[in-house]
């Protein structure tokens, strides 16, 4: 989600040469090393010649069998799921449910994330399951690559209920599932859902159940509530402007299978570790730089005014901090990922939690000519630390590129918000910021 209450984000000129890490030291965005994207999906146009599409989470699916024939899944919000293949070709795109009763509010999906081998009553499955912003639930797909028509088809438990809301008004106002993570603990073997709920503080856990007839559904275990303010070391309390019915909501997400630890993105304030169950308390592992500045809501321009910036956020995230995926090793190293959305960058910090999740360096995905731009106000991400056959042998790295160009302009003159996908080579991305 792009909401700059604090202004809008920084233009960075591109960078043409290589800078080294310094080591654990945060870097100016400028100085950070830069990697160009193989291939990017086709524009998708955020009005109604275009569908509403508006491109925003990718997962990527390996094909065991086939590694070569992987797949991309990724949301467009209104304009539902979009499938494409390692070229970053479409082949498949389903429409988002319509909610009943509500002809002024399209259904949207939000985000996305996988789960291999989930038990169904028909057999084992890969699955993507989605955020169904505009019912209020989530929707499971089977992933079958040699389906007749497209890889996924809906196996969602027609009686699944809503996430959070508790009938169709409220599902109407639209506090609705947001941002999602799967997870399958590794002692008793089950999976779930997280879900952050938009506009709130609120994550939600959710066990995924199969139903005799072959569909999937879910059942709430507990809810957490993540603060909307907060004390300052001078003392002070500190609430991050904005409407003043909204508070800082949740969207990046993700889960370290081997040792059940959440991250999460709360875009305004930084992120978040804790257990991926809701139990234990969370600790605010690193900030944004905008945490602690005070801001004044002025309602006809929906924008907020800064104040003098006290000195107590972070270095290197620019608020929102948002898509965050894991980067995995063997032995559990590697990095955890994030979207750092207000500078066009991405921040890596170490995956070992031991050490308080050091931060690594980080890079920036550039234009890699006048055709293939990079990415800017990114949205979501997704890395996948295996071969991919030949065209990524080490590995993909996806990412929303929240302003495509070059621009394509509607009758009027006016320029069209686009919105895709990049897809970068992880083995030249790595080979570049690896410490």
């Amino acid at each position: 989600m792009r909401r700059h209450h604090l202004g809008h984000p920084l233009t960075l000129a591109l960078v043409t040469a290589l800078a080294a890490l310094a080591g654990a030291a945060p870097a100016h965005a400028g100085e950070l090393p830069v990697v160009t994207p193989v291939s990017e999906t086709p524009t998708l146009f955020g009005d109604e010649e275009g569908g509403n599409a508006d491109a925003d989470d990718p997962a990527i699916w390996r094909n065991a069998a086939q590694p070569g024939r992987s797949l991309v899944v990724a949301t467009a919000k209104e304009g539902g799921l979009r499938v494409y293949d390692l070229e970053s070709r479409q082949v498949q795109s389903l429409a988002p449910p319509q909610p009943p009763g509500a002809e002024d509010a399209p259904g949207r999906f939000n985000n996305v994330d996988l789960l291999s081998g989930l038990r169904l009553s028909t057999g084992r499955a890969d699955v993507a399951v989605v955020s169904d912003r505009g019912n209020d639930r989530l929707r499971i797909y089977r992933i079958d690559p040699a389906r007749t028509g497209g890889p996924l088809t809906d196996i969602t438990d027609p009686a699944a209920p809503p996430v959070f809301s508790a009938d169709q008004e409220e599902i109407n106002e639209q506090r609705t599932a947001y941002g999602l993570a799967t997870w399958q603990d590794r002692v008793t073997g089950r999976t779930y859902a997280l879900v952050s709920r938009r506009n709130e503080t609120r994550l939600a856990l959710l066990e995924l159940r199969p139903t005799a007839t072959g569909t999937v559904g879910y059942q709430k275990v507990r809810t957490l509530d993540l603060p909307s303010s907060f004390r300052l070391p001078d003392g002070s309390q500190w609430t991050p402007c904005g409407e003043p019915d909204e508070r800082p909501q949740v969207e990046g997400m993700v889960v370290d299978p081997a040792n059940g630890v959440l991250y999460a993105a709360q875009e305004d304030i930084g992120i978040w570790r804790l257990r991926a169950d809701l139990t234990g308390t969370p600790k605010l592992m690193d900030k944004v730089k905008e945490y602690g500045v005070p801001g004044t809501y002025d309602e006809e321009t929906e924008e907020c005014t800064p104040g003098a910036d006290p000195g107590y956020g972070g270095s290197r995230l620019s608020a929102d901090v948002e898509g965050l995926t894991l980067f995995q090793e063997s032995g559990g190293d590697g990095y955890l990922f994030a979207s750092s959305q207000g500078d066009d960058t991405f921040a890596l910090y170490d995956r070992e939690t031991d050490e308080g999740n050091e931060y690594e360096g980080g890079f920036r995905v550039g234009a890699a000519n006048r055709l293939l731009d990079g990415s800017e106000e990114c949205d979501g991400a997704t890395v996948l630390n295996a071969p991919l056959g030949s065209r990524y042998p080490r590995g993909l790295l996806v990412v929303q590129d929240g302003h495509d160009t070059p621009a394509v302009t509607d009758g009027n003159g006016e320029e069209r918000e686009a919105t895709g996908f990049k897809f970068v080579d992880l083995g030249a991305l790595m080979d570049r910021v690896d410490p």
